[in-house]
C-alpha cells in the first residue's frame, strides 16, 4: 500500500467516524429539535479550533453480537478547543450511536479528556445526551462511570466543569452533571433522573411522565439540580459561552477583567426610593442589582429555584463578581431550607473561582415553621454561616433593610468576615423586627396602658428609631458606612479595587466538615 492508499484510507476512516450511527439517525436527530454531537460541538467552540482525541477508538465488547457492531468513536466525540480564545477541553456524547451509552472504551476517552483539563487548568464542558450505561458490557459500564465521577470530585475547585443536559441522562449517567459547578437543560428533549417513570410506576404506582419527573422546569423550579433552562441547543450553546466570560481558567487565576464603558462613578437617583419606608411593603431587589452592576447586565443563576434568594454573576468596573442578595418579592426574603442551599452553594463556587461576594441583605430571618424545622432549617441554616466563614475572597454586604437575628449574620455579616459592610439609611438591624421585640421588652407598658394599640405604635417606633438603627450597628464599627444609596455603584467599586488584592488564609487543615 502506497502513501496515497493510506491517505485515502485516513480520509475514509475519518468520513466513517464522522458520520456517527449513520445519517439515518441524524435524521431522527434534527427531527427532535436536536443538534448531532459535532453540531453542537462546532457550534460552541472557535471556528476551526476543535482538535479531536480518539476519534478511531471502539468498544472491546464480544458479547451479544457486539463484536459486529463497532463503531469509530464509540458513541462520544472528545478534545479541546477555545472560547473566545480561552481554551477548553469538552465532550459531546453522540445519541446516534447505542443512543449515547456508556461503554469501558467510552469511559476511558471521557477520563483521558477530564485528565487533560484538570493537569492543563482549564474549564471541563459535558455535552450530554445518552441513555445511560451499556447493559451490554455490564460492570465495565459502571467501572467507567465511577472514574469519571472520581475526576470531578478531583477537578472541583480546580477547574471549572459545566454540565450541558441535550437529552436523556437517566441512571448513574446523573451523577457526573450533579458533581459539576453548572447544570444547563433544555427544555422539552432533555430529562434526568435516577430511575424513570416506568420503574417508579412498578415500584411505587405513582404515574408520572418524564418531563414532569426529570424535565428541564422540573429541576429548575423543584429539585435545584440545574441551574438553567434554554429553549434550544443553541441557547444552551450560548449561556455556556456566557457563563465562561465571568469564570478563570482555574482556581489559580481571576476571571479576565473585561474594558469597562460604563461610568464607575455613576449614581442611580432611583435607588434613593426603590426601599419602601413601610417595612412591610415588598421591593424587587434585582432593581438595585441591576443598577449597580456595568451596564446594568446580570446574570441571573438558578432564577427559578427558591425565588427569596437571588444569586448570579456580574460585573463592577470590568470585573467579574458574585451577587448573592434576599429577595423581598418571595416569602419576604426570608432564609428557608431552598434558599439556604442555594446561597452556600453559590458562595462556594465564588470562593473556589476567585469572584468577590457582593451581597444584599433585606432579611427578616429564617423562615419559621413546624415543616421547616422537620426539613432541618437549622443544618441548612448553618450552611451559609459555613460557606461565608470559610471563604477568603473579597466579600462585600449591603444592609438594604431588614438584617434581624441569625440571618444578619448569616449574610455576610462583619462577624463571619465581610470585609467592608454598607447600610443604607433605611437599614433595621438588630435581634428581632421591632414589632416582636416591643411585645417582649415593654410587655408591661403594653399590659398597663390605657391605649395598648396606640402605645404600642409609640413603643414599636421608639425601638426601631433608637436600636434598629444602622447607627447603632455603625457606632460599635459592625458596619463600616451608612451610604446613600444613590452611590452604592461607585461605593461598591471603590470597595472592590480596595480589596483586589487581598490575602487571607483559614486555618490549615485536611477540610472543613460542611453541615450536609
Amino acid at each position: 500500500m502506497n502513501i496515497d492508499d493510506k491517505i485515502r484510507e485516513l480520509e475514509s476512516r475519518n468520513l466513517e467516524a464522522e458520520l456517527g450511527g449513520g445519517q439515518k439517525r441524524i435524521d431522527e436527530q434534527h427531527k427532535k429539535g436536536k443538534m448531532t454531537a459535532r453540531e453542537r460541538i462546532d457550534y460552541l467552540l472557535d471556528e476551526g479550533s476543535f482538535q479531536e482525541l480518539d476519534k478511531f477508538v471502539v468498544h472491546r465488547c464480544q458479547d451479544f453480537g457486539m463484536d459486529k457492531k463497532k463503531i469509530p468513536g464509540d458513541g462520544v466525540v472528545t478534545g479541546y478547543g477555545t472560547i473566545n480564545g480561552r481554551r477548553v477541553f469538552l465532550f459531546s456524547q453522540d445519541f446516534t450511536v447505542f443512543g449515547g451509552s456508556l461503554s469501558g472504551a467510552f469511559g476511558q476517552k471521557v477520563c483521558k479528556v477530564m485528565d487533560l483539563a484538570l493537569n492543563n487548568g482549564a474549564p471541563m464542558i459535558g455535552l450530554n445526551d445518552s441513555g445511560g450505561a451499556r447493559i451490554q458490557e455490564g460492570v465495565m459500564s459502571l467501572a467507567g462511570y465511577g472514574e469519571i465521577f472520581k475526576r470531578n470530585v478531583w477537578s472541583s475547585g480546580v477547574v471549572p466543569q459545566i454540565s450541558v443536559i441535550m437529552g436523556p441522562c437517566a441512571g448513574g449517567a446523573v451523577y457526573s452533571p450533579a458533581l459539576t459547578d453548572l447544570t444547563i437543560m433544555v427544555k422539552k428533549t432533555s430529562n434526568m433522573f435516577i430511575t424513570g417513570p416506568q420503574v417508579i410506576k412498578a415500584v411505587t404506582s405513582e404515574e408520572v411522565s418524564p418531563e414532569d419527573l426529570g424535565g428541564a422546569m422540573a429541576h429548575n423550579t423543584k429539585s435545584g439540580v440545574a441551574h438553567f433552562a434554554e429553549d434550544t441547543d443553541q441557547a444552551a450553546l450560548d449561556r455556556v459561552k456566557e457563563i465562561l466570560s465571568y469564570l478563570p481558567q482555574n482556581y489559580r487565576e481571576k476571571a479576565p477583567a473585561v474594558e469597562c464603558t460604563d461610568d464607575p462613578n455613576r449614581t442611580e437617583a432611583s435607588l434613593n426610593t426603590v426601599v419602601p419606608t413601610n417595612p412591610r411593603l415588598p421591593y424587587d431587589i434585582k432593581d438595585i442589582i441591576r443598577a449597580v452592576l456595568d451596564d446594568k447586565q446580570f446574570l441571573e443563576v438558578q432564577k427559578h429555584f427558591a425565588k427569596n434568594m437571588v444569586v448570579g454573576f456580574g460585573r463592577l468596573n470590568g470585573f467579574s463578581v458574585g451577587i448573592i442578595a434576599n429577595q423581598p418579592k418571595f416569602l419576604a426574603g426570608c432564609l428557608d431550607t431552598k434558599a439556604s442551599v442555594k446561597c452556600a452553594r453559590f458562595v462556594r463556587m465564588c470562593d473556589a473561582f476567585n469572584l468577590p461576594t457582593i451581597t444584599f441583605v433585606d432579611v427578616p430571618g429564617y423562615l419559621p415553621g413546624v415543616q421547616q424545622e422537620y426539613d432541618g432549617i437549622i443544618k441548612h441554616g448553618a450552611k451559609i454561616i459555613f460557606a461565608y466563614s470559610e471563604a477568603t475572597v473579597p466579600k462585600i454586604t449591603v444592609v438594604t433593610r431588614k438584617a434581624y437575628g441569625g440571618a444578619y449574620i448569616a449574610m455576610s455579616a462583619k462577624h463571619l468576615g465581610g470585609d467592608v459592610n454598607f447600610a443604607y439609611p433605611t437599614a433595621e438591624i438588630a435581634v428581632m423586627g421591632p414589632e416582636g421585640a416591643a411585645n417582649i421588652i415593654f410587655r408591661k407598658e403594653l399590659t398597663e396602658a390605657d391605649d395598648p394599640v396606640a402605645a404600642k405604635e409609640r413603643l414599636v417606633e421608639e425601638y426601631r428609631n433608637n436600636f434598629a438603627s444602622p447607627f447603632k450597628a455603625a457606632e460599635l464599627g459592625y458596619t463600616d458606612h451608612i451610604i446613600f444609596p444613590e452611590k452604592t455603584r461607585p461605593r461598591l467599586i471603590q470597595a472592590l479595587m480596595m480589596l483586589k488584592d487581598k490575602r487571607e488564609s483559614i486555618p490549615e487543615r485536611r477540610h472543613g466538615n460542611i453541615p450536609l
